[in-house]
């Protein structure tokens, strides 16, 4: 687990599911802008920033390519690391190729799985929350195989700009194939990060379990004092979470 204590009147912000690139570059671009207009005022302060998977509706690193675009945003995460803001970013399920581009730009933590932390004396578990729970066999499946080295390898053979328009393709046709179904609480017996969270308390307690990937903002009681937070997005809820030091709170930027 790893653990901070926070300097008072400093805070964390979790965000996530940005899906930069989506669908076209102007509509992009503008959620972009308004990304880094909150991370502008978050800097104030900010002392670690979460943006749990999914900044990109497709990312992959080359060995010597990545993709165009983003500037505002790596700008934005570069000088508040040069401020000495810790920058986590986890991987999601549609930027999970991350090869160690935004380590070495502004020394941000990577995570591709789920990480415990402490702040406070308060925990939190963190993820993305793809392939976590009961169910989604098929994507399980897919999952490992977009993470097999292998895969990869292969996919790299593949010129930039092929590779990146054929996943952007697929990606295009995953979101149509969802339509607006992340928009519907299935409620708690069959939301799978809820369930997943609940059968993780009869082993461990956490404060705070924090998740992006299902795009509906969520803020519900577990028992025991612990607490299911879901991330929204900033496609249509512009949500986020804050901890002050005592309590974390889902708000949603104007």
């Amino acid at each position: 687990m790893i653990s901070y204590n926070l300097d008072p009147g400093k805070k964390v912000y979790f965000l996530s599911d940005f899906h930069l690139g989506a669908p076209n570059k102007a509509s992009s671009l503008i959620r972009e802008k308004r990304v880094v207009a909150f991370l502008k005022e978050a800097r104030k302060d900010a002392a670690h920033i979460f943006i749990v998977g999914d900044i990109f509706d497709f990312w992959f690193e080359y060995k010597q390519v990545v993709p165009k675009g983003y500037t505002r945003l790596l700008g934005q995460l570069a000088d508040m690391s040069d401020e000495g803001i810790t920058i986590h970013l986890f991987t999601g399920n549609h930027d999970m190729w991350m090869k160690g581009y935004f380590e070495a730009e502004f020394d941000a933590q990577v995570f591709y799985d789920p990480q415990e932390f402490q702040f406070n004396g308060k925990k939190f578990f963190i993820a993305h929350g793809d392939g976590l729970g009961p169910g989604d066999h098929r994507y399980k499946f897919l999952k490992a195989v977009f993470r097999n080295k292998i895969s990869q390898k292969l996919f790299g053979i593949l010129a930039p700009n092929f590779g990146i328009s054929l996943a952007n393709f697929f990606s295009r046709k995953s979101r149509e194939s969802t339509g607006n179904s992340d928009a519907i609480f299935l409620g708690e017996d069959k939301e799978w990060l809820i369930i997943f969270s609940k059968d993780t308390l009869q082993k461990t307690y956490y404060d705070y379990f924090i998740y992006g990937h299902r795009h509906l903002p969520m803020d519900l009681a577990l028992g025991g004092n612990s607490r299911y937070i879901n991330l929204g997005d900033w496609i249509n809820y512009f949500s986020y979470a804050e901890f002050d030091g005592n309590d974390v709170a889902l708000k949603y930027y104007p």
